[in-house]
């Protein structure tokens, strides 16, 4: 059996064999810029070269790469609309895309593996600013229940293999993600993305409004993508005494606060406005990050200048005021 200590932690990227899944996805890609110039041999595979719900083919991909390090992305993800209309695929798909690749780590000896959970496991009813010894301690979210139950599923196989074999696997929990890469589809989208969106076909549309939904007064914290994958990367290469490591910022902002700095950063000069009957969601949800402090990291990118690149990646990839092809390949 393997023992996970200290000593276990990552001294250089320089030669490793490293995979990420999920390459394509906003953090993926956000990964695989921040490990560009570590001299790394960063192994990425496709959904059609791979197909990650499918344990034989993962088990025998594994086999003949042998990665040494996973930085575990790759997911099935969307926003409330999705995941309370497609619950069943949300779940199963996560599920068996984790079950495949924390278990074919342990069976290759995967030196680390660094798995991504979201913010959604903790319970609808946590204290303020939500520690990660919430989990596990109430009820969640109904809308989004689905996918947190998968998501917590993945955090404790990480930390059943850390038990019954030594494997050092980690679990991180960030904030809303937003940045280069977003998925900017009009029902599945994030908060941020959606926002931006709207925001953008407002100011081209000479409109005098623009509509955010709910009242505006919920608080989301925020993180810019570069910053988790900065984050993801101090994780690995720490000596981690944790298994669980919320990865905040520190702050949170009301939608109202985030709505006129998109607005602003965008150009509309109209007003902003509030439909109130439309769900507000979860009323605050700021993560603890006393953990990824004491761990010797901090965000660096605040949002006026993290939401203007976001948007300089929108203009990029969306040309046209109709905004055709909103899903994120």
């Amino acid at each position: 059996m393997r023992k996970a200590t200290a000593e276990s932690s990552v001294a250089s990227y320089a030669g490793r064999k490293i995979w990420i899944t999920g390459h394509r996805g906003m953090l993926g890609s956000a990964m695989v810029r921040s490990l560009a110039d570590e001299n790394a041999e960063l192994l990425l595979t496709s959904r059609a070269e791979l197909d990650l719900t499918d344990r034989l083919a993962v088990l025998a991909w594994m086999e003949k790469n042998r990665p040494e390090l996973i930085f575990h992305i790759g997911a099935k993800v969307g926003g409330i609309h999705a995941n309370s209309t497609l619950p069943a695929e949300f779940l199963y798909e996560n599920l068996a895309i984790q079950s495949n690749v924390i278990d074919g780590a342990h069976r290759f000896n995967v030196h680390k593996l660094v798995f991504v959970a979201s913010n959604c496991t903790y319970p609808t009813n946590a204290a303020q600013p939500i520690s990660e010894d919430a989990l596990l301690t109430g009820p969640l979210d109904p809308n989004i229940r689905a996918y947190a139950v998968g998501k917590i599923a993945g955090i404790e196989m990480c930390r059943a293999y850390n038990k019954q074999f030594g494997t050092n696997f980690v679990a991180v929990v960030p904030p809303n993600l937003y940045g280069p890469g977003d998925n900017y589809h009009p029902q599945h989208s994030h908060v941020v993305a959606g926002i931006l969106r709207r925001a953008h076909e407002a100011k081209h549309s000479g409109d005098a409004e623009l509509v955010v939904w709910g009242d505006g007064t919920p608080r989301r914290e925020l993180l810019h993508v570069d910053d988790l994958a900065s984050a993801m990367k101090h994780v690995m290469q720490a000596p981690t005494t944790h298994d669980l490591y919320n990865i905040g910022c520190g702050h949170d902002l009301s939608i109202a606060e985030i709505a006129m700095t998109i607005a602003d950063v965008v150009g509309f000069k109209g007003k902003v406005v509030y439909d109130s009957s439309k769900p507000n969601g979860t009323m605050r949800k700021l993560l603890d990050n006393k953990r990824i402090l004491a761990l010797g990291w901090k965000a660096k990118i605040g949002e006026k200048s993290g939401l203007s690149s976001a948007y300089q990646d929108f203009l990029d990839r969306y040309q046209t005021p109709q905004l055709r092809g909103y899903a994120q390949a």
